[in-house]
């Protein structure tokens, strides 16, 4: 399928075998557990070589198929949902809060390439400890939206924020005044953006800052010899709907957050990396800095003493998912602790 990077692909088949050997014996648990873990490595394939290459959307179906039948098998309290959203949809996993009533809940953005999917595994467990639902979307730009219906991301991220919103809305077991955003990496300018514009939201949590993403591809082109991220540029235009890197950063340009952190009236926090190697500590100082009429502001840097220093917490993902699920308990009155019997 991918030529050389094939490892992947085998690790996500063998996975899916054991899968199915234990679902023939009748432990469902087991092998929910094994297909959610074949979704992961599906994933990693798919993200490896180009959009062109026809192999990639092979791996990313199978993605989904795997991760559907795990929650499934698993008994994950999680719902497939469509969000309308300009004559199409945007897919997203809505995780639930435990309980009958209405629930805060919080609109968890994607990044540059990462996936609802991948966020679920993440936090959604740790948000339903403390009584929050997630509503995890593929916005344009990334996973489903752009692999399976053609939309291509912009800077203007408060346009399926508010689509977001409207469609919790309708739900009877989520609090509409109790919703908030969040985003990862990229998702460091998606989330605060929304939240400047989509009043609606009531907090706003970066897990990982990006002010500038232009910076950013800057700093990518004079440093072609240190690539972290596989594909960069082919990835940029894919997501971007573009077809070369001055059109790419045609966009990007737009994807600053200078002018718009001003424009924050709810509280948010920002989760950075000390040693964050992709995107420099000084985005989620300005991010912090600018965001001025916030009513509460937290800059929260993770050091490399006490681990979640690289990007996006990657090297101890549960300090990062901890700390924003304790914060947005408190913003949004969700729980802070269980209730224990004596």
């Amino acid at each position: 399928m991918f030529p050389g990077k094939l490892r992947f692909v085998k690790v996500a088949e063998r996975s899916e075998a054991l899968a199915r050997r234990d679902e023939e014996a009748g432990n469902l648990f087991s092998a929910g557990r094994k297909y959610v873990r074949a979704g992961v490595y599906y994933l990693l394939a798919e993200r490896m070589p180009s959009h062109k290459n026809p192999g990639k959307a092979i791996a990313y179906r199978k993605a989904l198929a795997a991760y559907e039948k795990g929650y499934r098998l698993r008994g994950d309290p999680v719902e497939r949902v469509d969000i309308p959203f300009k004559g199409t949809s945007l897919p997203a996993l809505f995780s639930k809060a435990p309980g009958s009533g209405r629930a805060p809940c919080v609109v968890h953005f994607d990044g540059f390439d990462i996936t609802k999917e991948l966020i679920y595994g993440a936090a959604a467990e740790e948000y339903r400890r403390r009584g929050i639902s997630l509503l995890i979307v593929d916005h344009p730009g990334v996973g489903e939206a752009l692999r399976l219906r053609g939309l291509a991301g912009s800077h203007d991220t408060e346009v399926p924020a508010g689509a977001c919103v409207d469609y919790l809305g309708t739900r009877p077991d989520v609090d509409s005044k109790r919703i908030g955003v969040a985003g990862v990496s990229l998702g460091g300018y998606y989330a605060p953006r929304a939240a400047a514009f989509e009043k609606r939201l009531k907090c706003c949590v970066c897990w990982g800052a990006l002010y500038d993403f232009d910076e950013v591809m800057e700093n990518r082109a004079a440093n072609r010899s240190e690539p972290s991220v596989p594909g960069h540029d082919d990835h940029a235009q894919w997501v971007f709907g573009k077809q070369s890197v001055e059109e790419v950063r045609e966009v990007t340009r737009r994807l600053t957050l200078k002018g718009v952190m001003d424009k924050i009236t709810c509280p948010i926090l920002i989760m950075h990396g000390e040693n964050d190697r992709q995107i420099p500590l000084r985005h989620a100082e300005r991010t912090y800095k600018e965001a001025v009429n916030s009513p509460l502001r937290e800059l929260k840097v993770f050091t490399l003493s006490e681990g979640g220093a690289e990007h996006c917490a990657a090297d101890d993902n549960a300090l990062a998912v901890d700390y924003m699920a304790d914060w947005v308990a408190k913003v949004l009155g969700g729980k802070r602790a269980p209730v224990l019997s004596n």
